[in-house]
């Protein structure tokens, strides 16, 4: 690697895409087995049909729609944390911006797949698409979905750009194929201020645009349910339930890929506690939220409730679904503490609350989606029973092992903390930081000429 023009920090951040560790070997066999095994559930699903599975007339949506949900949820909190930030002017965000818009673009490609699962065969994905009727939320759902894949793609490229410029020139030679595909996607990046403008304007248009993308996204998924007459999902709280229940996961999931890189790149002094009590405190405030609106939800349904909705608050508490009930609800509850107790603000502490979190929000899905369907539709029948199968288990195994191998490939391709955001970040601080005594407030000009001075830099 050429050294030449590259500070220590940024010598560590690029070290990962040229050495390889035990540990990516370990991880990347483990994540290999569990997808494969995944590809012979499904193989034996397509060959035998949705038999295979637990779900049946009445319960039509398992495990497979539950995390769709969840996969659509945490890809909401990578865009928050990168769009947000970007737009609210966050400078401390920048060393966790690359993270947090990996783990939306790995989150989506994972999640636009599970629909086909429960589908049972691919090619009826097209029924969507040929006969699907736009007054059915679900095809707002495909539509939404669709759109908001594309622009985190593009949000998550845009970002790119100038580390791929930065790649191409310091790489050595025997990396070729990477460096062929580096000098290819930079698009003549010479970060010269023309450029520069260009590629802020660009950033600032799709942060603002894919903000309403996404809520948007989230808020039709739940509308797959509160537009029916299910018992449970009839509910008008449903839309905002489902944003800041998608926030609070998402948002876990990028402080769970902060602690796994700042661990095995070690980062300590780039992705630093700082970081992580800033993102705890973004979790608390989500985390509150929720358990206000899942109180709301459960105490105005258990109040009064319907003879429908009697038999959904029994399975829930007291029935054979309670366990989930409670362990969900708990460890919402655990998190919360974890988050708002100083003494457990810690990293370790931070990062088990994000994975508590996120435990506890993917059987939550599973609690919204499954029980509604087990309550029977015409009086006096039985409660439906679903019980998930091995090929289930499999295949979500495996989208699971699908989400870490993107997140494990990327981070060989590219570095997991955005070069150039850190770079103008130390370089503007370090012009701003003689001029504190003075109390002077950087004009926006000022500002904007540290960028060209910064970009100018960059290409010497």
């Amino acid at each position: 690697m050429s050294e030449q023009g590259l500070d220590p920090k940024t010598k560590r951040i690029l070290t990962p895409l040229l050495r390889t560790g035990l540990g990516f070997y370990i991880a990347l066999i483990i994540l290999v087995g569990l997808f494969l095994l995944a590809n012979y559930a499904w193989s034996v699903q397509l060959d035998k049909g949705l038999a295979v599975t637990g779900l049946n007339d009445r319960v039509s949506w398992g495990i497979y729609i539950s995390v769709f949900i969840y996969f659509i949820g945490i890809s909401y909190g990578g865009t928050c944390v990168s769009a947000i930030l970007r737009l609210t002017g966050a400078e401390w965000r920048r060393p966790i911006t690359r993270l947090a818009e990996t783990s939306t673009v790995a989150a989506l490609l994972v999640a636009a797949i599970m629909p086909m699962f429960d589908l049972g065969h691919p090619e009826k994905i097209l029924d969507v698409v040929f006969y699907g009727r736009i007054e059915s939320p679900l095809v707002w759902d495909f539509i939404s979905v669709g759109t908001y894949l594309a622009a985190s793609m593009l949000f998550f490229y845009l970002a790119l750009i100038p580390d791929l410029a930065i790649l191409d020139r310091v790489l050595p030679k025997r990396v070729r194929i990477r460096r062929t595909l580096y000098r290819v996607f930079k698009m003549r990046w010479e970060a010269t201020p023309a450029q520069v403008r260009k590629l802020e304007r660009a950033l600032m248009a799709i942060t603002i645009i894919i903000i309403p993308i996404a809520v948007s996204a989230h808020t039709v998924l739940s509308w797959m349910f509160g537009m029916t007459t299910r018992a449970g999902w009839h509910s008008s709280i449903f839309g905002p339930y489902f944003v800041a229940g998608a926030l609070f996961s998402g948002i876990g999931i990028v402080v769970i890929a902060m602690a796994v890189v700042r661990w095995a790149q070690h980062l300590e002094d780039v992705i630093t506690d700082f970081h992580f009590r800033r993102m705890a405190d973004i979790l608390l405030v989500f985390g509150l939220a929720y358990l206000y609106m899942t109180l709301s939800e459960y105490l105005t349904m258990t109040f009064q409730p319907s003879d429908d909705e009697k038999i959904l608050v029994g399975l829930l508490t007291s029935g054979p679904l309670a366990p989930y009930f409670w362990i969900s609800t708990l460890g919402l509850v655990l998190a919360v503490a974890l988050l708002a107790i100083p003494r457990t603000r810690t990293v370790a502490g931070i990062t088990m609350a994000a994975l508590v979190v996120n435990v506890a929000l993917l059987i939550k899905r599973f609690i919204i989606v499954v029980p509604s369907m087990q309550v029977p539709l015409i009086p006096g029948d039985a409660v439906a029973t679903y019980s998930p199968t091995w090929v289930e288990w499999a295949l979500i195994g495996g989208s699971f092992a699908a989400f870490g191998l993107i997140f494990l490939v990327a981070s060989k391709l590219v570095p997991m903390v955005s070069i150039w955001e850190v770079s103008e970040g130390d370089k503007a601080h370090a012009k701003d930081a003689p001029a504190a005594p003075e109390a002077r407030t950087p004009s926006p000009e000022a500002v904007a000429s540290v960028s060209v001075v910064v970009a100018t830099e960059g290409r010497s």
